[in-house]
């Protein structure tokens, strides 16, 4: 039986169900050149719900691409989040196993504002120094 919520609203923006093919890339040492696939599930302005193969932990970052242009919120979160490479940096907050190589994670767009106020400053870097590298 499902649990019903009585009290506030938590979340502040509202999820719209959003299924779309999804890239993205596990911002580590051994992953970040690995460009993998899944789907999104839902979608706000400032996080999504995706569905991969790949399991992640808790505070992970990825790099995720998905065509944003036919969403009207997508605006806003450009407006908001960290944008890199045309693709939008995200924090793992929540991680659901759904079976072998199945996974629902919960993203957390980062902001623009939260870059240099948390450790996520020094990993995006490490994002960009690995990509500099590769180029050359």
């Amino acid at each position: 039986m499902k649990k019903v919520y009585h009290g506030a609203e938590r979340r502040q923006f509202i999820r719209l169900e959003y299924t779309a093919p999804l890239a993205y890339k596990i911002c580590k040492k051994g992953t970040v050149s690995k460009l993998v696939s899944g789907y999104t599930a839902d979608i706000s302005q400032s996080g999504l719900l995706c569905r991969i193969k790949d399991k992640v932990n808790k505070n992970d970052l990825l790099w995720l691409s998905f065509n944003r242009d036919t969403l009207d919120i997508c605006q806003d979160i450009e407006k908001r989040s960290l944008i890199y490479q045309n693709g939008i940096i995200g924090k793992v907050v929540r991680v659901k196993p759904q079976g072998k190589d199945d996974y629902r994670v919960g993203i957390q767009f980062i902001t623009r504002e939260e870059k240099n106020l948390t450790n996520i400053y020094p990993k995006v870097y490490f994002l960009e120094k690995q990509m500099q590298e590769k180029r050359a």
